[in-house]
């Protein structure tokens, strides 16, 4: 097991409290464009807004689809090695207290799923645990295991079985015929069904759906990459870490190109079956080096005198990622879904991007209100109450 970081400060870092805001603040625009996975496209709206609302939409999932979360996964693994590293340096095993924080996070994730059926702390709760026995080994091994995931060999064992039998067509997504039936429950008018829908149906289409597209093996390595960030300290503002963002930056902006051109040409250079595999594939490692591309810009720019006076007004809302994220799912679930005031019917991409951008500024300025009394946000101080309790 590796020794424990002993001259880490006790204080926050601030950039990563900032990162944890900004991954929040994009989940929230892409969750209010899908309307919380109730993607109804208004058919009465003018063709010029219906094309503006084509390009915000295509916008916004090429900047933030699958890379917000998966900033929010990577420090998810460096908060676990934060909580652990500090235990150690006491002399006391964090294991056995970070699989009960993980049941309260799960009992989270309930309460989350009850509203927005597209939860991600539900994964998280049960992937995290893969971190107990990782974080005995030492950073070569680690860093290893997340490259072997991150390579989804799942998907490319799946490849190979296709290639070598040329007449198997692949069944359609187990999570496509669970989402045919979530359009009754969030349509209606009932908040009780809507729980009931969410947490059966709504719970099965999501779950198949992170499995069906790479998002398991994704989420595992980023926590583990979280974890190696933590240990060399990488989130420290130093000129050897500002080196090392700025080579992350390069290598992250030159690997996005060639793999997004994969993506997108895939289908012109293999047949039915394998293109699918290929192009989830080639599409976790874009949204992976795209993540890089943000999460080290983010450093970067957080450590001039201007990026940090912007990029600082996060933290507070990024101290509270937990609460906002639960906050917007019944905020959200309210706006749109059938049983408050159904704006799902009514609004495009454009309008949706709106109301998550008021709704981000009223999250912020609660954030801003409630930090400057309380040391934790609400149900961030819940669970660490009932960690330690």
């Amino acid at each position: 097991m590796n020794n424990p970081v002993t001259d880490l400060k006790p204080a926050r870092i601030e950039v990563v409290d900032a990162l944890r805001g900004f991954a929040i603040l994009c989940i929230m625009l892409v969750h209010n464009m899908e309307h919380f996975d109730f993607a109804y496209f208004p058919e009465y709206l003018p063709d010029w807004l219906k094309a503006i609302d084509q390009v915000i939409w295509d916008g916004i999932f090429f900047l933030f689809g699958g890379k917000a979360y998966s900033i929010f996964a990577l420090l998810f693994g460096l908060t676990f090695f934060i909580q652990s590293n500090r235990q150690a340096q006491l002399g006391k095993d964090f294991s056995g207290r970070f699989v009960w924080r993980m049941l309260l996070l799960f009992l989270f994730s309930i309460l989350n799923a009850a509203f927005y059926q597209g939860d991600i702390l539900m994964l998280y709760a049960i992937l995290a645990l893969l971190l107990i026995p990782v974080s005995r080994l030492n950073d070569r091994m680690v860093l290893w295991i997340a490259a072997f995931l991150m390579l989804q060999p799942y998907e490319w064992g799946r490849f190979i079985y296709v290639l070598l039998h040329p007449g198997f067509e692949l069944p359609p997504p187990v999570s496509s015929a669970y989402f045919a039936q979530t359009h009754q429950h969030l349509a209606g008018d009932s908040l009780l069904a809507l729980w009931k829908g969410n947490l059966t149906i709504g719970r099965m289409a999501v779950m198949n759906w992170y499995w069906e597209n790479c998002r398991v093996f994704q989420t595992a390595s980023l926590f583990m990459m979280g974890m190696w960030l933590g240990r060399n300290r990488k989130f420290y503002v130093n000129d050897q870490n500002l080196a090392f963002w700025k080579k992350v930056l390069w290598i992250a902006v030159i690997c996005f190109v060639p793999l997004y051109l994969l993506k997108t040409q895939a289908a012109s250079f293999l047949r039915d079956g394998l293109h699918e595999i290929f192009s989830l594939v080639v599409n976790s490692w874009a949204n992976f080096a795209f993540t890089l591309i943000w999460v080290s810009l983010f450093v970067l720019v957080f450590q001039l005198s201007w990026g940090r006076s912007w990029l600082g007004k996060l933290i507070p809302f990024g101290k509270m990622s937990l609460s906002n994220y639960v906050i917007q799912s019944i905020l959200g679930s309210f706006i749109y879904f059938g049983y408050g005031l159904g704006l799902y019917q009514y609004t495009g991409a454009l309008m949706s991007i709106l109301i998550g951008i008021l709704m981000f500024i009223v999250l912020r300025a609660f954030s801003v209100w409630y930090m400057s009394c309380h040391k934790h946000g609400p149900l961030e101080s819940l669970w660490h109450k009932a960690t330690w309790i």
